[in-house]
């Protein structure tokens, strides 16, 4: 009897405890919104399975978008959205057949195979899936049409890093053998306009431009502690990256203020990765005298134009 006294005074010393956190609430993940492009599995765990639609959420969707290419085919014709086999996208089709009017947004995702390391055979890979995917999504919507839907489709795409989307799952897991990776799709029921994939730096920490003397690729000691400050945050902050946007004055050619604005970062990301931070984190843009901040008719603006910025994303 007294161990039953004592577990409820113990209770309702608790109770009014997770009254309070539960006012508070916890702070709900956006899917799709949590990196850019750069998600992790679980991130989407509580919309995998959906039956009903909030016309204010966005909605992750684990399905072969690529299936869109067949119900356009001439050879089989069909006249009944049921007549499709949907799978996992049958939810929506519930939706939008009693909806016919809501907007939808669709973004079809995918990743390519992160031991793909050869980069032309990257970037031809990326353009095959964007466009492989956008020709997807534009069936569906001319399908849409044809059968009479009101709803506007609105088409996006957007590649991810696989290794992300799967977190810490992705170490236990078989390796993928697709080249390319059909992830799925992310859907928004409304008419206002949204970033799939905002800048996931958002609130990030900021850093000083690094310096260059005119004509000059040498990086000099004073920025090294700057340096230093900015490997240690991509330490701390392992799923974020740096892009260095790297700008020249206009003296010379656009050809050769390309070549030393490429060369200018290229020597800090050398400099990041003997502070132990993977190339792969060092993103570069070489842009030559574009955006000038000073007066190249000056030597005070000459200097203040041969620039790095140090932007993290």
């Amino acid at each position: 009897m007294k161990r039953i006294i004592i577990l409820i005074a113990a209770f309702l010393l608790v109770a009014p405890s997770v009254t309070m956190a539960q006012k508070k609430g916890k702070k709900e993940v956006n899917p799709i919104l949590e990196g850019k492009k750069k998600v992790r599995k679980t991130d989407y765990d509580s919309v995998w399975r959906f039956t009903t639609f909030n016309t204010k959420k966005k909605y992750y969707c684990k399905f072969n978008y690529l299936t869109f290419n067949s119900i356009n085919d001439k050879d089989k014709p069909i006249k009944d959205s049921k007549q499709l086999i949907w799978g996992d996208f049958k939810p929506v089709m519930n939706f939008l057949e009693t909806n016919t009017r809501v907007p939808v947004k669709i973004c079809a995702i995918y990743a390519i195979n992160p031991s793909i390391t050869d980069k032309v055979k990257r970037m031809r890979l990326e353009q095959q899936a964007a466009d492989s995917a956008k020709v997807a999504l534009e069936n569906f919507s001319d399908w849409m049409k044809s059968h009479n839907y009101r709803n506007k489709i609105n088409i996006q795409v957007a590649q991810i890093d696989y290794r992300y989307w799967w977190g810490v799952d992705y170490l236990n897991m078989e390796k993928p053998t697709d080249d390319i990776i059909i992830v799925g799709e992310v859907l928004f029921f409304a008419s206002k306009k949204i970033d799939f994939f905002p800048n996931a730096a958002d609130g990030a920490k900021t850093f000083k431009t690094i310096k260059f003397l005119p004509n000059s690729t040498e990086l000099m000691y004073s920025f090294d502690t700057e340096l230093d400050e900015l490997a240690d945050y991509l330490k701390d902050n392992e799923r974020l990256e740096v892009l260095l946007k790297s700008y020249s004055d206009d003296n010379g050619t656009e050809t050769y203020n390309i070549a030393i604005t490429k060369k200018r970062a290229e020597a800090i990301r050398s400099a990041l990765v003997k502070r132990n931070i993977a190339p792969h984190r060092v993103e570069i843009e070489a842009l030559g005298s574009e955006n000038p901040i000073g007066d190249n008719q000056t030597y005070e603006g000459k200097v203040a134009n041969n620039r790095v910025d140090v932007v993290i994303q």
